[in-house]
């Protein structure tokens, strides 16, 4: 009995090993080519495993991206909704969310066109797995928060939405645009890094800004 309760536990951790295994090597490999231009052979390749194995574990490279994405965006929501929480003024909130989301974003490049592509591909399910995944409780806090700060007058009046809008835009259009604003500027990968890391601040003092009475 127990030989067999060993023998579980063993293949048990074999079974979540190669799963890890599996999900680095297949972000190592979206961030690289990008999610159109990644394949399950190098996803295989990069884990030092089969196709056959892969495919046990993850039937496609939709199925498996969507266990990154909903990993990635279950870290940074919760924090976003503590953020909201918090005895932070409402200019620091908005500067924390900024840099958090900006990083996020330079940690998985290949996020914001994913989600872009899902919507467009199947409207409904799309933003269902979107919100499902991120439960983003904090857009409501966020909201109560833009509503406070324009009653007690620190901040201009402004449609919450527009407010929200304005900065995920921000902070993501960048990335969905970069081959088209590399080719326009001629800019390195490193040096359209360095810009992203520049904007964790730009964005966030723009949007203060503007909302600042």
């Amino acid at each position: 009995m127990l030989t067999n309760w060993l023998i579980i536990m063993v293949k048990a951790r074999k079974d979540s090993n190669t799963e890890e295994k599996i999900l680095i090597a297949a972000r190592q490999v979206f961030i690289e080519k990008g999610l159109a231009g990644a394949r399950m052979q190098d996803i295989a390749d990069r884990a030092e495993i089969n196709k056959a194995m892969l495919h046990y574990y993850f039937k496609n490279k939709d199925m498996l991206f969507e266990v990154i994405f909903r990993e990635t965006a279950g870290k940074l929501f919760p924090h976003f909704e503590k953020l909201m929480e918090s005895d932070l003024n409402f200019f620091d909130k908005i500067r924390s969310i900024v840099s958090s989301y900006i990083e996020m974003i330079i940690q998985n490049p290949y996020l914001p066109l994913f989600v872009m592509n899902e919507m467009n591909k199947n409207p409904e399910i799309g933003i269902k797995t979107f919100f499902e995944a991120q439960k983003p409780g904090f857009v409501k806090k966020f909201r109560e928060s833009i509503e406070e700060n324009m009653k007690a007058g620190l901040i201009q009046p402004i449609n919450p939405i527009h407010l929200i809008m304005n900065i995920f835009s921000m902070c993501a259009f960048p990335f969905i645009a970069k081959p088209m604003i590399k080719l326009l500027t001629g800019l390195e990968d490193e040096q359209f890094k360095n810009l992203m890391e520049q904007r964790k601040v730009l964005v966030a003092e723009f949007i203060i800004n503007s909302i600042r009475k």
